[in-house]
């Protein structure tokens, strides 16, 4: 085998690991991010800790779905753009697929679909973030001034509502990290060289063009595009970010989704495994339900390259930088401060999951379950969320 059939082959085996990924990876990036660790760094050593965290931290910052910009980041680092795609697309797929059949399944038996068996996936889902949560603490504090960054950010994001803080926060801690770290010394970084702007260009060109045409046209496609164009150009903080503003969006102020359907859709996305701005297929197919099978398969790709495009756009524009800005000591002396505000963060959204949960016998016993499987054994997550299904179904 020569050197390149060798390159090809490992590629096609990281796609088929990513594809594993897609089918088992459940909740949201937080989570995502021990799964990356455990497969892609621990077992398969496509790229060391570091980089991993390297990466995650630089995707932190930035607007749009996190995961899917970090495994996105990790396609770019492999096999540069061309992989960074089909990474990408072998990530969203399954997901996308999964939410727009379940839109399907509503529209063709309306008022009919039980789903009671989705009941416990909020306090399993919250064993899962909870747990997140504690691993995140493990790796990624370990000195006082982490300590310190943590419970700052756990507060601020508890106290502030807006998710826009989310990035503030963000730099701030890598600002306070970057001081500590360098004792307040200054080095002098050469300039980055080689910028390729067609990324930043296409993106801003995007959105403007979008806004401008669902202005001037009115056509609900285009403004379901620009729509969630938008929301991936401006949501920090994740999928569960991104579907409170949906829901207003969609429901009280378009009117485009039935709050009933809209709520289905939240319950089934917590069985579903990959990114969970994959709701953005559910939530275009069903906007596009006066259209007949074929205007909802098309809201349901709109959705999809909406939500997902801007936040690429990004990656493939800052990925080069970031490899000669990584290098500038004060940049890597911010990472620390930035994973331990994530770290913070994700407390933030174990406590923000929790507070809807209906504190019963029940609910606790599922969230428990969860927790005690994820600690104490190796039982796959897969395993747990179809026996939280079948206990939905049982109890």
């Amino acid at each position: 085998m020569t050197g390149k059939q060798f390159k090809h082959f490992r590629q096609i085996i990281f796609l088929l690991d990513i594809l594993k990924l897609a089918l088992t990876a459940f909740g949201g990036p937080q989570i995502h991010f021990t799964q990356f660790r455990k497969l892609l760094v621990q077992k398969k050593n496509y790229l060391t800790e570091d980089e991993l965290i390297e990466l995650n931290s630089l995707c932190s910052i930035l607007p749009g779905p996190t995961s899917t910009q970090t495994i996105t980041a990790i396609g770019f680092k492999i096999g540069g753009p061309k992989l960074a795609f089909l990474t990408l697309a072998v990530w969203i797929t399954p997901a996308c697929l999964l939410m727009t059949a379940f839109a399907l399944l509503i529209s063709i038996f309306p008022g009919t679909l039980q789903l009671s068996f989705l009941k416990y996936l909020q306090p399993m889902a919250s064993g899962f973030i909870i747990f997140a949560a504690y691993k995140f603490t493990q790796l990624f504090i370990n000195k006082p001034y982490h300590w310190v960054l943590l419970i700052f950010s756990t507060y601020l994001g508890i106290k502030m509502e807006t998710p826009f803080i989310f990035p503030l926060i963000l730099l701030a801690g890598g600002l306070v990290s970057s001081f500590i770290n360098s004792r307040g010394k200054i080095e002098k970084v050469n300039p980055i060289q080689n910028i390729n702007w067609s990324n930043l260009v296409l993106f801003f060109g995007i959105f403007l063009l979008a806004a401008g045409l669902g202005i001037l046209t009115q056509a609900k496609p285009i403004r379901l595009f620009e729509n969630t164009f938008r929301y991936g150009s401006l949501v920090f903080g994740g999928g569960h970010v991104l579907i409170p503003m949906m829901y207003n969006q969609f429901v009280d102020y378009k009117h485009y989704i039935e709050a009933s359907q809209f709520l289905a859709g939240v319950g089934i996305l917590q069985a579903v495994p990959g990114p969970v701005f994959s709701f953005s297929a559910f939530a275009g197919a069903m906007a596009m339900l006066d259209s007949g099978f074929s205007g909802q398969i098309l809201g349901a790709v709109i959705g999809s390259v909406g939500i997902f495009l801007p936040g690429i756009l990004l990656i493939f524009f800052v990925y080069p930088i970031w490899n000669q800005l990584k290098n500038y000591s004060p940049v890597k002396n911010a990472i620390e401060g930035i994973s331990a505000v994530s770290a913070g963060l994700v407390i933030t959204s174990a406590y923000l999951l929790f507070l809807p949960v209906q504190i019963n016998e029940n609910n606790m016993l599922v969230l428990l379950s969860t927790l005690f499987l994820l600690l104490s054994t190796k039982v796959p997550s897969p395993v747990i969320v179809i026996g939280t299904l079948l206990a939905g179904v049982l109890l």
